[in-house]
């Protein structure tokens, strides 16, 4: 491991194109409408009546334009790792405007962070995405990966870190939440979330899972925050998914598809604070804040 070779690499510029397809195959793997489709909240995602207008998108379809973050940090020099061993720890994402239903993106990634935990290191990558036509920024996204065993190369006695910005843990309050969202994610979800382009092993391949010390596939990080952000989308902002500012995510235990998951929510001033967990194991496997630009005018 070498700190100073990897936070001053710089990657390229990279392109990410996508269809109204694309777009209504990722609200499809997040769960939208599997319980109703009919959903008028919801088929608005995947189907239009007019097929000269556009369907509309959930903001966190943003995250699929850092979905390659793992082969970014495998192009890392000074950087060594397992990447079976690789975990999401966190995600943080700013929607700066409504995202388009089809669109070419160029996205800007670069580290931000490098702490050494011991037993792991934790790397930040961020990925500021404009759009390619007009140059808007559009969104920016903050991954934060865990990589086991790739700990343990600071030569001082304090971690070394390297950070522009840390995200940080989401106290959950005590009082009962302003809403609770029930919903059972398929037992094939991961198979259909995976074709929005992360297409990691351990998602799919039980050999592949079972070398990372799960007993089956797992489900993705961002699909269960897909699922948390659908919730608050239905109970808060009333379907206005365009009220949604700033989504911060921190995973803390896996999912297994066919699992039921409850998403709390509790409500302080234009500020959601959330945390899901998974009924039958009765564990808490995400938990974060989502920040909105004003509250709906039917809550």
């Amino acid at each position: 491991m070498d700190p100073q070779l990897i936070i001053s690499h710089q990657f390229p510029e990279t392109t990410y194109t996508y269809t109204e397809r694309d777009a209504a195959l990722y609200a499809l793997g997040i769960g939208a409408c599997v319980k109703n489709a009919v959903d008028d909240q919801e088929l608005k995602y995947v189907y239009h009546p007019d097929g000269q207008q556009s369907i509309e998108v959930l903001p966190t379809f943003s995250a699929l334009f850092a979905s390659g973050v793992t082969s970014l940090i495998a192009s890392i020099p000074g950087l060594e790792f397992d990447p079976r061993l690789l975990l999401h720890g966190q995600q943080y994402m700013e929607i700066y405007k409504p995202l388009p239903s089809h669109g070419s993106i160029i996205n800007k990634p670069s580290i931000c962070g490098l702490h050494d935990k011991g037993k792991a290191a934790i790397l930040e990558i961020e990925i500021l995405s404009y759009l390619k036509e007009t140059g808007e920024a559009l969104c920016m996204n903050r991954t934060a990966c865990y990589l086991r065993g790739a700990g343990g190369f600071s030569k001082s006695s304090q971690p070394y870190s390297y950070s522009t910005y840390s995200m940080s843990k989401t106290a959950i309050p005590k009082h009962q939440p302003f809403a609770i969202y029930e919903e059972c994610t398929q037992p094939a979800q991961a198979l259909i979330y995976r074709l929005s382009g992360d297409y990691n092993p351990l998602h799919s391949d039980p050999q592949i899972a079972e070398v990372a010390g799960f007993s089956r596939p797992i489900l993705h990080g961002l699909c269960t925050l897909g699922f948390a952000v659908r919730a608050i989308n239905k109970c808060i902002c009333r379907g206005e998914q365009n009220l949604i500012k700033n989504i911060a995510a921190r995973f803390l235990l896996h999912v297994y598809p066919g699992e039921t998951l409850l998403t709390e929510m509790w409500l302080e001033g234009l500020r959601v604070l959330y945390q899901v967990k998974v009924k039958e194991r009765n564990k808490t496997v995400l938990s974060g804040f989502v920040e909105l630009s004003r509250l709906s005018s039917s809550l």
